[in-house]
């Protein structure tokens, strides 16, 4: 996270309490995607709620040696040009077999027409072009990072979660 990442994290630390603070156990930065237009497209859909969850391929955590999501932690979703956008809070992480994703799941991806034909096909391609990259092999046994996460900054009053955020004693 750079300066400007961090400014803005803390522009939403400062509406929790002291202990709500301490519970988060990581605050990182970035974006969705590898590409200028997916990367904002998902931007755009985290921002306006669309998009609850993401999943990723779990080899390249482990190759690369990034620890893996956990529940609790605070991403600031970023766009292309790494200019903040919203932050989210993860509420759950999963890791299962390629095959074993449910439609559910996808629907709550949020991306492309919603159907889980196009995010098993979307996914797919991403995955196996990922798992090339990595020097690994992608298949339906693959291992999956599913996280499930909900927008908690900025909040707007069609947010459900805005009158509770604004009564929280700080």
């Amino acid at each position: 996270m750079n300066k400007h990442h961090r400014e803005y994290a803390n522009q939403y630390l400062q509406l929790l309490s002291r202990e709500e603070r301490e519970r988060i156990p990581r605050i990182t930065a970035e974006h969705f995607c590898n590409d200028q237009y997916n990367a904002d497209e998902c931007a755009r859909l985290v921002n306006e709620g669309i998009k609850r969850a993401t999943s990723s391929l779990a080899g390249a955590y482990r190759i690369e040696g990034d620890p893996f999501p956990e529940r609790g932690s605070l991403l600031v979703v970023l766009d292309w040009h790494q200019e903040p956008v919203c932050i989210v809070r993860i509420t759950e992480v999963s890791i299962c077999p390629f095959h074993e994703v449910t439609g559910e799941f996808a629907a709550a991806e949020g991306e492309g027409d919603g159907s889980y034909r196009w995010w098993r096909e979307t996914h797919s391609a991403v995955f196996s072009q990922c798992a090339q990259e990595l020097g690994i092999e992608f298949n339906e046994s693959s291992e999956v990072v599913l996280e499930r996460f909900e927008k908690v900054y900025p909040l707007s009053p069609r947010t459900p979660s805005f009158k509770a955020a604004r009564a929280t004693p700080r």
